[in-house]
């Protein structure tokens, strides 16, 4: 049995600069790069928390709010929601900021999903992960749901079995 882990304990913070090279002819900041990004802060949350080589299995719905620009400093957060048997939830809040400006705007968060796999690339088991204050509580339980949404969306879970998911829609 491993033992559980504290989500601040996979807490991570990454900051990188718009350089000419990451934008497209906008000036802004091409989506790809930015991805790129996000999951390379994810994936240092998930290992943070495994302590395990990880995998990105998916990522939710990332959606882009505000053009991040040229020069504009760009700060990601992410931090495990849950752990799972192999897999782990990771959150992730993106912030863009115009310093001249005296600007910050966030811009984009996902959910990604991570596996744990040893020296063959096979999933192994990961700590649990212990929720504290009342925002990690309502995002671990909320990641179940999630969770179900996901395994349904890939054929890999029966609609009928996602009890958490019929929960929300069943009327009294």
């Amino acid at each position: 049995m491993l033992k559980p882990k504290f989500a601040y304990e996979s807490e991570v913070t990454m900051t990188e600069m718009v350089l000419p090279n990451d934008t497209n002819t906008l000036n802004n900041l091409m989506g790809g790069r930015l991805l790129h990004w996000m999951d390379i802060c994810a994936a240092i949350s998930a290992q943070k928390h495994s302590n395990r080589i990880v995998v990105t299995a998916s990522v939710d719905n990332v959606s882009f709010s505000e053009p991040i620009k040229l020069g504009n400093i760009v700060t990601m957060k992410a931090k495990v929601t849950r752990a799972f048997n192999s897999s782990m939830e990771v959150y992730i809040e993106v912030w863009a900021e115009d310093i001249p400006a005296g600007r910050r705007m966030s811009t984009n968060r996902a959910f990604y999903t991570f596996v744990a796999v040893d020296q063959n690339g096979r999933p192994i088991e990961v700590p649990e992960l212990k929720a504290e204050t009342d925002e990690e509580k309502d995002l671990y339980a909320s990641a179940l749901r999630r969770r179900q949404l996901r395994l349904v969306l890939a054929g890999r879970m029966n609609p009928q079995d996602a009890t958490e998911l019929k929960a929300l829609f069943e009327m009294e």
